[in-house]
This record gives C-alpha cells, sequence and structure tokens, in this order.
C-alpha cells in the first residue's frame, strides 16, 4: 500500500452477494461491493478493508535485499538518483539511533528496532540516511531533500513517540 493515504474508488457488483474485495491499482484501492450494500455498509466495510491493508503494509522490508530495493527506489522517485547506495543492511547494534550512513562507501545501516514501523517511516529513515551519502550534517538544504520522503513531518511525529514509548 503507497505511504500517503490512498485514493478510494469502490465498484458496486450486482453479481457480489456477500463478499468484500480490494486490490491496489496504482496509487487508488479499488473496493469492490455488493450493489445492495447501504451506505453505512459501504463506508464500513471501506474502512476495514483500508485497515487490513494498512496492517499488510507493516513490515514489508524484511531482508536485506527488501531494504536494498526500497532504497534504490526511493533514491529514483525522491532524490533524481543523486544518493550512492554501496550497501544498506539492518543491523542489532544501533540503540540510540534509527540509522547510521558511510557517506565515503554509501554504507547504510538501519535499526532493526525499525523492523515493524509502516513503511512511510521506513521510507523518511532510509531516504535521510540516503541523503547523507551527498550532503554532510543536517543543515537546511540536507533537510530540503531529506523532507521530500512522503508523510515526513507524521514520520518524525511517530519516531519521537516511539523513541519515548516503544
Amino acid at each position: 500500500m503507497p505511504s500517503h493515504p490512498p485514493a478510494v474508488e469502490v465498484i458496486r457488483s450486482a453479481r457480489r452477494h456477500r463478499t468484500v474485495q480490494a486490490r491496489l491499482v496504482g496509487d487508488t484501492v479499488e473496493v469492490r461491493i455488493p450493489a445492495r450494500m447501504s451506505a453505512a455498509e459501504e463506508e464500513k466495510a471501506v474502512a476495514d478493508i483500508l485497515a487490513k491493508l494498512r496492517r499488510k503494509s507493516v513490515a514489508s522490508a524484511t531482508s536485506d535485499e527488501d531494504l536494498q530495493a526500497r532504497a534504490e527506489q526511493l533514491n529514483a522517485r525522491h532524490l533524481e538518483g543523486r544518493a550512492t547506495i554501496g550497501s544498506i543492511r539492518w543491523v542489532g547494534n544501533q540503540h540510540a539511533r534509527w540509522g547510521s550512513c558511510t557517506p565515503s562507501t554509501g554504507t547504510i545501516r538501519i535499526t532493526d528496532r525499525l523492523r515493524k514501523v509502516p513503511d512511510y517511516v521506513l521510507d523518511a529513515v532510509i531516504l535521510h540516511e540516503l541523503v547523507h551519502t551527498f550532503i554532510p550534517g543536517h543543515g537546511p538544504e540536507f533537510w530540503e531533500w531529506a523532507d521530500r520522503a512522503p508523510q515526513a513531518e507524521r514520520a518524525k511525529g511517530y519516531l519521537e513517540a516511539y523513541q519515548r514509548f516503544g
């Protein structure tokens, strides 16, 4: 599921009698429902299916290979390919930070404490580390690039709360 709120298209079907089904088509969630459903039943069915899709989107990058593919995608989509990705991997020895980067080699490490966060949060951390491959420090130019992450401010709030209570 995309990291921003998805567009939803409800498709009523006379052939469908009880079941509700959803699929992602681009950035749109198509929800198929029985034609006879009331507006209230439709609203509940759509909310339930979106919640189910959100639960599935958590922890979708489970391997180092998944992180690599995700980093390459984020680099192309949000950083104009500027980041140099040497390697990216999960690590279990980072307890005070979410990720780290060695700019000279493009080596990125992501704490395994983030394995169960929503995709948009993981994406923001990966993008943050990717920006460090071409901009050192945390100056204004750095944040112009790092804040290109979808839902960047929301991810910062999530991480702040997660650090305190997670």
